[in-house]
C-alpha cells in the first residue's frame, strides 16, 4: 500500500542529505546550484537525452555511471547555463564540477553524476559554479525538496517535488522527486532533468529495469513543443536504508507502480507547466493495428502546431487532429474513426460530425480534458500528455538568451 506526499515537509529518503545556494550563475534572486549526496554509497541508474548534440555533463555523468552505478555518492546541478555545445572546454568544467564536489564530501570525483540546464552555447562561470559549490556543503540538511527542486528551474513557474510512502512486506520505503522542464520538451529516452531518491535496497540492474519501465509511461509520453533537449537526463538514487527488494517479487511490482506514479505525476506537472501553456491536454488512441501503431498517432496530435493552437483558442477543430493521426505513419482506415473530448462524440464512422458546438466548446474552455481517438478494433493504445500553443511561448522563446 502507497501513500502520497506533496512533499511541504521537504523530506528526502533516510540517508540522503540535499542542500541548495545562489551562485549567481545568471539568476541573482533565487537558488542556482544544487547537491544531492548519500551517507554511503548508493546503487543508481540513470538516462539520458539521445539528442546527438549532447551536453558535457551528460557525456561525463554517462562515463562515471558505467564505471561503477554500485558507488555513486552525489549529483550536483546548476541551472541558467546548459553546458552544452561548449567543447572541450565544456567537458574539463563539468570534470571540475565533479572534483569540487569530491572534495567538500570526501568522495571519489567519479562517483559524482553532473547535470546542467539554461542556455546552450556558452561556458560556465566556473568561478561562480565552484564557490557555489564550496558554499554548499554547510547548507547540506535532510529536509530540503523544496529548496532543491527550486535550484533546478529555468523558465519553470513553479518547483516541481513528490514523495511517496510505501509499505512492503519487508518494511516501508520512502521515494521522493524532483523535476525542472517547461520549454523543449520531448523526452527521447529521458526527460529534461529528474532526480529520484529512494531509501529501498535494490540491485543496480532491478532499479535500472524499474526506471526504464516507469519512464516509457511518464516522462517519454509528455511533449510540450516537440523538441528534445541537449541535456535531458533522469537519475535515481537507492540509499539501501531501507526494505530489500529482490527479483519478480510481489514487493519489486510494488515499487514499480510507485514509481511509476511518482515519475508520472512530475511528467504531468511538467506539461502544466509548459511554457504559457494555458491546457493540460491527455491524448489517448485506442483500436490501433499495434502500440507502436497508437503511440506513432498519440504523439503527432500531442505535437502537433496546429492542433495545439486550435485548442488554445477553444476551437472544436476535429479535421486538425485527424489530419495530424493521418501523417503519423499509423495504418488505419479513415470511415472507422471515432472521437471525444471528454465523454462529448465529435465524430463517428463514417467521418460524421454530429455534435454540439456549445459542449464542445464548454470542455474545452475547460483547463485539462482529454482527446480519445479509436482509429479502428485492434490492441494498441497510447496515452501521451501535452498541452496547449500560446502566444506566450513565442514571447518566452524569443527572447530566451537574453
Amino acid at each position: 500500500m502507497a501513500s502520497a506526499s506533496d512533499g511541504s515537509n521537504g523530506f528526502w529518503p533516510q540517508g540522503f542529505l540535499a542542500g541548495a545556494v545562489s551562485a549567481n550563475i545568471k539568476y541573482s534572486n533565487r537558488n542556482d546550484l544544487m547537491a544531492l549526496v548519500t551517507d554511503e554509497p548508493a546503487t543508481a541508474a540513470a538516462l539520458f537525452t539521445l539528442n546527438r548534440c549532447v551536453a558535457a555533463p551528460i557525456t561525463l555523468s554517462q562515463r562515471h555511471l558505467q564505471h561503477s552505478s554500485s558507488s555513486i555518492r552525489a549529483l550536483v546541478c546548476n541551472s541558467g547555463n546548459a553546458n552544452a555545445a561548449t567543447g572541450t572546454q565544456g567537458l574539463d568544467d563539468a570534470r571540475a564540477m565533479a572534483e569540487a564536489v569530491a572534495r567538500e564530501f570526501s568522495l571519489k570525483p567519479e562517483e559524482v553524476l553532473v547535470a546542467s540546464t539554461g542556455v546552450i552555447g556558452q561556458l560556465l562561470p566556473m568561478e561562480k559554479v565552484l564557490d557555489g559549490i564550496s558554499s554548499l556543503a554547510p547548507t547540506m540538511q535532510r529536509h530540503s525538496v523544496l529548496d532543491a527542486a527550486s535550484a533546478i528551474m529555468t523558465t519553470d513557474t513553479f518547483p516541481k517535488f513528490y514523495t511517496i510512502e510505501l509499505q512492503l512486506s519487508a518494511g516501508s520505503v520512502r521515494l521522493s522527486g524532483i523535476a525542472k522542464g517547461s520549454g523543449m520538451i520531448c523526452p527521447n529516452m529521458a526527460t529534461m532533468l529528474a532526480f529520484l531518491a529512494t531509501d529501498a535496497t535494490i540491485e543496480p540492474a532491478l532499479l535500472h529495469i524499474a526506471l526504464e519501465r516507469a519512464n516509457r509511461k511518464s516522462f517519454n509520453a509528455i511533449t510540450v513543443d516537440g523538441d528534445t533537449s541537449t541535456n535531458d537526463m533522469v537519475s535515481i538514487f537507492a540509499s539501501g536504508k531501507g526494505a530489500k527488494i529482490t527479483g519478480e517479487s510481489p514487493d519489486f511490482i510494488l515499487f514499480c507502480d510507485a514509481l511509476d506514479a511518482l515519475m508520472t505525476f512530475l511528467a504531468k506537472l511538467i506539461v502544466i507547466d509548459g511554457e504559457g501553456a494555458t491546457k493540460l491536454l491527455e491524448i489517448t488512441v485506442t483500436g490501433a493495428a499495434d502500440h507502436r501503431d497508437a503511440e506513432l498517432a498519440a504523439r503527432t496530435i500531442a505535437q502537433s502546431s496546429l492542433v495545439k493552437t486550435a485548442l488554445h483558442g477553444e476551437d472544436a477543430n476535429w479535421g486538425r487532429i485527424i489530419a495530424a493521426a493521418g501523417r503519423s505513419g499509423a495504418v488505419f482506415n479513415q470511415e472507422e474513426l471515432e472521437l471525444y473530448f471528454n465523454d462529448l462524440r465529435i465524430l463517428q464512422p463514417p467521418l460524421v460530425a454530429d455534435f454540439s458546438e456549445e459542449a464542445a466548446s464548454e470542455i474545452l474552455a475547460k483547463d485539462a480534458f482529454t482527446i480519445t481517438l479509436r482509429l479502428g478494433n485492434g490492441p494498441g493504445e497510447a496515452t501521451i500528455w501535452s498541452c496547449d500553443l500560446s502566444k506566450e511561448y513565442i514571447e518566452i522563446n524569443g527572447s530566451y538568451r537574453s
